[in-house]
């Protein structure tokens, strides 16, 4: 048997904001985007060069949803980006105005950093060790 994460929701409050944030601060590829509704689209996103999960952006639909803009995680650590070169990357994201909240630190695993993005969920940055 083989199984693989497809998308993983990401909440947000605007699509073309995100859109923007995403492929353009961070590089990620749009994928698709699709008008479903007035209101609702379907919009994947992903690094580029991964080729399995994808990021769907999901606009936040109700109060509840939009309670956990930012948050999705209880102020953990959200999500996780590898690189093969974290301070080139590093690097180009400070340019861009990313906010890191945690700064570079070697650590048995990698080269790590925590930024966050537009709506304030946390990232790590990692080079893992080879």
């Amino acid at each position: 048997m083989k199984q693989h994460i497809a998308h993983i929701t990401l909440l947000v409050t605007d699509y073309d904001d995100a859109i923007k944030f995403y492929t353009e601060k961070l590089e990620f590829t749009l994928i698709e985007d699709t008008v479903l509704s007035e209101s609702k689209r379907w919009v994947l996103i992903r690094p580029k060069g991964a080729t399995e999960c994808c990021l769907l952006l999901a606009k936040a639909a109700n109060e509840i949803q939009s309670s956990r803009l930012g948050n999705q995680t209880g102020g953990r650590v959200f999500l996780f980006l590898y690189t093969d070169n974290f301070w080139r990357d590093h690097h180009r994201m400070l340019t861009r105005g990313i906010n890191f909240v945690r700064p570079p630190s070697e650590e048995d695993y990698g080269t790590v950093a925590v930024f966050e993005d537009l709506y304030g969920n946390l990232w790590d940055l990692i080079e893992p060790r080879t």
